[in-house]
């Protein structure tokens, strides 16, 4: 089963992680679809029946961002906005094109992960400030998965961290 991934990344260009993501996901097309939304709406309109026909022809999704402001990049949430219509993914009989879909995020995030917690830094857990994920989600029927995540790329920027994230990664696709 071919995977589709969705990368949101607002300076691909400049990426560490994400890039290098990329790069390895790109030399498996057999596996995996790299859809990469800043590039292919370079001016923030979406063609939402175009995404919509993309999103129905996949039965595994995961959307691939680094963490932004304790979120993801806001052309995500654009792109829920415009894209998770009702009719289409909720609210009718012929709606819930998402419904038993497996749906993940994968996320890069700069911080450690102990800074995550009730007594960390942060004072949430990366599952308390991804909820609105999982709501969404559930709301459309989706099949939402634990997320990936990669900490410590702020404090740890090195290409030895860098490449220790792919085997993780490739391993968390293949179990979804």
């Amino acid at each position: 089963m071919k995977t589709l991934i969705i990368v949101i990344h607002p300076t691909m260009e400049i990426s560490v992680i994400n890039k290098r993501w990329v790069e390895v996901l790109n030399q498996f097309p057999e596996k995996y679809t790299v859809y990469e939304l800043y590039k292919a709406y370079p001016d923030g309109k979406f063609n939402v029946e175009k995404e919509q026909k993309l999103i129905e022809a996949y039965d595994r999704i995961i959307f691939q961002f680094p963490l932004y402001w304790f979120s993801s990049p806001p052309f995500l949430k654009k792109w829920f906005d415009e894209v998770l219509l009702y009719g289409w993914a909720f609210g009718s009989r012929s709606g819930f094109k998402m419904q038993g879909k497996k749906i993940a995020l994968a996320i890069s995030a700069g911080i450690d992960d102990e800074d995550f917690s009730a007594a960390g830094k942060y004072k949430y857990t990366m599952k308390e400030l991804l909820r609105p994920f999982e709501l969404t989600f559930e709301y459309v029927k989706a099949d939402y998965r634990e997320p990936f995540v990669y900490y410590g790329l702020e404090q740890n920027p090195s290409s030895e961290h860098i490449e220790a994230s792919i085997p993780l990664y490739l391993k968390y696709i293949e179990k979804l």
